[in-house]
């Protein structure tokens, strides 16, 4: 059986041929970007918004389901990170729950948030219940899509084999990304998914395939691993387990599936779209679950969020090991152009003046700004992942989920400022709940439930006022 370090000099690893393809497959990502805004400006002559914000409404099944895919997966030193210290509970926490969601927003949300014609999930509430309840969901929808979590795993990659500091290493990650991706709207970063999507599925592939044939299967990993990694809710209670339900139903209300929904040529297109998706990402969390256990069964004392990286690089062969590196790295940069390119959109879109709307030059200063704010909550969550999803995501969900669905699904309206009023009672008693509850209440209660909890009680509780208020 080989011998692992828990903290290998990853450089020492590599061979001039996982250079070669390492750099081949980076500068064939870049390229497809340059060659996105190319095909955009030949097609058309000028910049055209709808063009550049949702591709005109022209992205087909294969480009959905590559760029939809790809863009879900930056986080993946986070998932890894989760499955190393807790098993399966990973599978469950980030792959089950989402599966759910993912399914009802194709069976149950495509047709009815198409049929608006809107741009993005903003301009829908806006159209939905009126012009406060869409910058109120900007502002939310903004910070939910900051992309700091990716900055975070990019900075992550660069300093586990360059040995800069964490800081300089997002820093120059960051620069190099922002390099290409303010060019060519979407386009762009559909088709530089395209390439991200075979690298980083293939790689994770490869990752569970030689770790199967070296070590063994299930038995190696029981053997080897406590019993709570093969518990569902591993060593967490059932309410701490249930918060990822929670935060998973946020996917109704993600922009970034509203984006690829409002960019698909038809409603036909997005529901096969996702639930096609739904089965490549069930392959993929898979592989990556089990890869990070394999991980902690074979190197314990390695750091948790570096240790499928460092597990991996020396697990595989030559060549296959830059092909695994270029894998990472493709699943962190397809996410992280998507989020800034998402969030300078919401910035230059959502919360500025119609005439701001049609400067170019606008919308790539948008982008710049989003990826610096990013570096600064980066350093504000001191790197930590697990805790930036949990925190936004939750904001996100527990402010916005309850009265998008009950527009969605109700056919009682409720007005522009009942939406606004909503969400923002949610924020503040949450924020209230983090600031004043006990530890163990908060460790018992989730702030999630609480801004759930208070936007259902403001809503009906409102209506309930003012029907009282109209009889009388």
């Amino acid at each position: 059986m080989p011998t692992f370090e828990s903290a290998p000099d990853i450089l020492s690893l590599l061979t001039w041929l996982d250079w070669s393809i390492f750099f081949s497959i980076l500068f064939l990502t870049i390229a497809f970007v340059f060659y996105g805004d190319l095909r955009a400006k030949k097609t058309i002559n000028k910049f055209d918004l709808i063009d550049h914000l949702i591709m005109g409404r022209r992205l087909t099944t294969p480009f959905f389901i590559a760029t939809l895919v790809a863009t879900w997966y930056g986080g993946i030193f986070g998932v890894t990170q989760i499955a190393f210290n807790k098993g399966i509970y990973n599978f469950i926490t980030q792959g089950v729950f989402w599966y759910i969601a993912y399914i009802i927003f194709a069976l149950f949300l495509v047709d009815k948030i198409t049929s608006y014609k809107a741009v993005t999930l903003p301009d829908l509430i806006h159209k939905m219940f009126g012009p406060k309840s869409g910058k109120i969901a900007a502002i939310f929808n903004f910070f939910n899509v900051l992309p700091i979590a990716y900055v975070i795993s990019l900075g992550l990659f660069i300093k586990s084999f360059s040995g800069f500091d964490l800081n300089v290493s997002m820093v120059l990650g960051l620069v190099c990304v922002l390099s290409y991706s303010v060019w060519g709207g979407l386009r762009s970063i559909v088709l530089s998914d395209v390439i991200q999507f075979f690298v980083m599925c293939i790689g994770v592939f490869l990752v569970i395939g030689f770790s199967v044939s070296t070590f063994g299967g299930m038995s190696f990993l029981k053997s080897s691993l406590p019993t709570h990694y093969f518990s569902l809710t591993s060593d967490e209670s059932i309410l701490q387990t249930l918060i990822w339900g929670f935060i998973a139903l946020s996917t109704l209300v993600d922009p970034n599936f509203y984006q690829r929904c409002f960019a698909a040529r038809d409603t036909i297109t997005a529901k096969k779209g996702i639930l096609i998706s739904t089965g490549v990402w069930i392959l993929f969390d898979l592989s990556t679950t089990f890869g990070a256990m394999y991980a902690k069964a074979v190197i314990p004392d390695a750091n948790s969020g570096e240790a499928y990286l460092f597990y991996s690089t020396q697990l595989l062969p030559n060549g296959l090991r830059g092909f695994f590196l270029a894998g990472i790295l493709a699943t962190i940069l397809s996410t992280l152009d998507s989020y800034l390119f998402l969030a300078g959109t919401t910035l230059t879109y959502d919360l500025s003046s119609e005439k701001s709307r049609k400067n170019p030059i606008f919308h790539y200063l948008g982008v710049v700004f989003v990826g610096a704010l990013s570096l600064v909550f980066a350093n504000f969550f001191e790197g930590n992942i697990k805790m930036v999803w949990k925190t936004l995501g939750s904001y996100s969900a527990g402010c916005l989920l309850f009265p998008v669905l009950i527009g969605h699904f109700s056919k009682r309206k409720f007005s522009d400022e009942s939406f606004m009023g909503s969400c923002l009672s949610a924020a503040l008693v949450m924020t209230l709940w983090q600031i004043f509850a006990p530890k163990a209440w908060i460790q018992q209660l989730d702030s999630l439930y609480i801004g759930i909890l208070t936007s259902c009680i403001f809503l009906f509780g409102l209506n309930k006022f003012l029907k009282r208020k109209s009889h009388s």
